[in-house]
Formats: C-alpha cells, structure tokens, sequence
C-alpha cells in the first residue's frame, strides 16, 4: 500500500455509524508531544482542555478526540484511555500512567438519529483501525453527520464532513491539519466564493453574512447555541514549547475565519487542538501563517469531499 502523507508516530483513526450518520476521528500522538488548545467559538462541548493551558502541569496529550454526538459523544474518549492504558501509554503517576486525551464535539443529533451517539466501543475502534496515512476527506469519522449553512434551518443546509490538508516545507518541516466543519455560516473558497452553506429557496447559496445584516434580530429559524462547531486539529515535527504550540493553536483560528463566513459565532463552539511531535528547527511565526492557510484548506477539502 501506497502512502501519501504520513508523520512520524502520528496515527489517523475513524469510527462511525452510517445508519445513525455519527461517528469519532482519533489522532494518536507519539510519546513526548507538546499540546496545546484555542478555544473560541461560544458553545462549545469539550473534555480536558484546561490542562493544555500553557501553565499547567502535563505538556501534551497521548491521542485528540473529535466526535460527534454533542456531550454524549465525550464518551468515546474512555474507549480511547481504555486503547492506551492497554499499552501503557500516560502521564507516570504512582498508580501506573493515566492516558491524557482531550476531545471536543460536534453537534449532529439532528442528522441521523439522535440517540446514536459515539460511544467508548467507538472510541475504541478508531483506534484499532488508526493508520499512518493521514490525507482523508469526506463524510467519516467525527464528519459523518456535519452540516453547515444552518441559518434557514436544517432543511436548507449542505453537508459539512471531515477534510484534511498537508505540506512540507522547504526546509524538510511537516505540517498537517484536519478539520471537522460543522459551522453554522457557509464555507468559502479562496476567492470568497461559496462552497457549501445555506441554500437560497430560490436557488443557489443564500449567502449567510449578508442574509444577517439585512435581519432584524435574530434569524428566526437558527437552530439553538451549541448545534455548530467546526473542529481542528493542527501537528507539526517542528520543536516547541507548550506556549508556540498554544500559539499555533490559536493561529488555526484564523483558518476558520478565511473559510467559514460568519466564524466563532455564538451557535458555533470552534476548536482548534495542536501538537508539535517532531525536533526539526522552524520560526513559529512561520508555523503560524501555515497552520491558518492550512486549516482553511482542510476546511475546504473537507466539503469539495
């Protein structure tokens, strides 16, 4: 089997339920990774993210968790623990190493059924099935239920799903970025031009942004706080600290706000995990620049898809 892109000790694992359209994708993160999390969407369902916080104790997560599931999701971080404990992967403490694994959700209840939900079986699943090959894009894993455009309501939104981006700069660094796009606004290309979002009953996109400003209030048929997220997860090999990674992090923001308009609005709970896995030498203000191009390509992979 041929690979396209992979990083050393970074695994790629999905799960899903395609009758009940719900699903989880797990990274898992070698040995010695520095972590980090942004988070700035107003509604958001996370699991250990306090502990990345640059000043706190543990540097860096075993494995990142995106599902979907809303809050019931979060459970499928406990299959995750249960796949590392089993290999002794952990932070050390006297009791024996306790598997560091942040996650974060989506909202796709409404999709599917709203009683499939990831669960630990799940979790643990995906990471049975992880592999090195990291270019994936599509409806799968955490992206199986996704949708984006929501501001008329469900019935005239377009699928969302997973997407994926990488590069490799000319000094030999990797990069790479998944997105789990879920918004609430529509996705643009670099142009600006809609890719995926709200549909005009009249045909063609609605276009989100100018539908706002001309509503009085808000739009009437916008589904509650909390039912829009889209996700991110950011992996370099170049060395950084706990505060470059937290930097890199909130970079990846920026790549949501160049391709999903309106971004980090309050029905929208968006968060960006990154992680720095290798020892290569690279200026994080650079990093910074790329983690925002290529989050905002992954967003877009993940509903050209």
């Amino acid at each position: 089997m041929s690979l396209g892109f992979t990083m050393e000790g970074v695994l790629l694992g999905n799960a899903q339920d395609e009758v009940g359209r719900t699903g989880c994708t797990v990274l898992l993160l070698p040995t010695g990774s520095i972590s980090g999390v942004e988070v700035r969407g107003l509604a958001p369902g996370t699991r250990e993210t306090a502990l990345l916080n640059p000043l706190f104790t543990v540097a860096g997560a075993n494995a990142i968790l995106l599902t979907g599931g809303s809050a019931f999701g979060l459970a499928a971080a406990e299959g995750v623990m249960r796949y590392l404990e089993e290999r002794g992967i952990g932070y050390p403490t006297p009791a024996g190493p306790v598997p560091i694994v942040p996650a974060a959700v989506i909202y796709d209840l409404a999709v599917g059924s709203p009683s499939a939900r990831p669960d630990a079986s799940m979790g643990y699943r995906a990471c049975e099935g992880a592999e090195r090959e990291l270019c994936l894009s599509g409806a799968v894993g955490a992206g199986t239920g996704a949708t984006v455009g929501k501001v008329l309501g469900m019935q005239w939104c377009s699928e969302g799903g997973l997407g994926t981006a990488h590069l490799q700069m000319s000094d030999g660094v990797k990069m790479f970025a998944l997105a789990v796009v879920n918004a609430f606004g529509d996705v643009v290309d670099e142009r600006g031009e809609i890719i995926a979002g709200a549909r005009d009953p009249q045909g063609g996109f609605l276009d989100t942004a100018a539908f706002l400003l001309k509503a009085a209030g808000a739009p009437p048929e916008a589904p509650p706080p909390g039912t829009n997220t889209t996700l991110g997860v950011i992996i370099t090999d170049a060395r950084l600290t706990k505060v470059e990674v937290s930097l890199l992090a909130r970079a990846g923001h920026h790549g949501i706000a160049k391709a999903t308009s309106p971004s980090h609005t309050r029905w929208d709970g968006d968060t960006v995990f990154a992680a720095s896995v290798g020892d290569k030498e690279a200026p994080v203000e650079i990093l910074m620049v790329a983690a925002a191009e290529l989050l905002a390509q992954a967003i877009r992979n993940a509903v050209r898809a």
